[in-house]
């Protein structure tokens, strides 16, 4: 739900999501980062062991380059059935001016099972110099309609406050089934600022019977996802949006985010969701 104050938040179970490899970065950057399905299966199982109960996917090719290959996601899933006990899957549609709308869609319409969960970019966000992935409302409806025919639920990214009325337009459209699950990014490029006020200010905007969480890059991760957990929110932690666990300091892996994060949880009086518990929070 938005943020409501600190009253009603010590009982409120905590969802950790987990993003392992991300499209962009790659053992060039932290040589700990997974690339390959047995490899990510590995570290995600590790990460459901310490406390994550969400996982979210991309895929590499063989030589590590991203891919909307749908034969990668599948390999990616199979190998999570077979290493993990419950994590919940969501897909990435991400790689808007890479790969096509289709593309995009492919995996989480393609492979079987399909995921719990997958992604919808609600607006704009420039990558470098030259790269925006566009992400128009007519995607974002399309994205929605066939996630809503197929039992995917979507998560919703928010990339800038502005992005808040593409949602409210979707729920208008009926297009999405409360609790909607939304994910407020900080320090993208030219998204949201990474200050505590805007954590604060995201959360407090969002519709009603929303459930959301906090997405920081580098070395916001841990003061606004520290954030995010005494305010009754949710948090995404893991390799894809930050490589080191202190300045200076390479991650190990993502579990050990994912320990952190738990730690810190405890110490706040939050307590973890099991993955169940997240199917309950989410309505799936």
């Amino acid at each position: 739900m938005p943020y409501q104050g600190y009253s009603d938040y010590f009982e409120k179970k905590l969802i950790i999501s987990v993003a392992t490899t991300g499209g962009h970065h790659g053992k060039e950057a932290n040589p700990n980062l997974p690339e390959q399905p047995e490899e990510i299966a590995r570290d995600v199982a590790a990460c459901e062991a310490a406390g994550a109960s969400m996982v979210h996917i991309h895929a590499r090719d063989e030589n590590g380059e991203g891919t909307k290959d749908v034969a990668r996601f599948q390999a990616i899933h199979d190998a999570i059935e077979e290493h993990c006990d419950d994590i919940l899957v969501n897909f990435t549609t991400g790689g808007g001016g890479i790969w096509s709308r289709e593309e995009r869609i492919a995996p989480i319409l393609q492979t079987e099972p399909r995921p719990d969960l997958a992604t919808v970019d609600l607006g704009p966000v420039n990558f470098g110099q030259t790269r925006t992935a566009v992400n128009t409302r007519e995607q974002n409806e399309e994205y929605a309609q066939r996630m809503l025919d197929t039992g995917v639920k979507p998560e919703l990214e928010l990339f800038n406050p502005g992005h808040i009325p593409e949602m409210e337009h979707l729920i208008e459209e009926e297009l999405l089934e409360p609790p909607y699950w939304c994910t407020a990014i900080f320090g993208m490029q030219n998204g949201t600022p990474a200050l505590p006020r805007n954590v604060i200010n995201f959360a407090d905007n969002l519709p009603e019977s929303s459930e959301w969480q906090a997405l920081a890059l580098g070395r916001h991760q841990l003061p606004l996802t520290t954030m995010a957990i005494a305010m009754g929110g949710h948090v995404r932690v893991g390799m894809e949006d930050n490589i080191y666990y202190r300045k200076g300091e390479l991650a190990e892996s993502n579990a050990q985010l994912v320990e952190r994060t738990a730690r810190i949880a405890d110490e706040l009086n939050r307590p973890i969701a099991s993955p169940a518990e997240t199917r309950e929070i989410l309505g799936l």
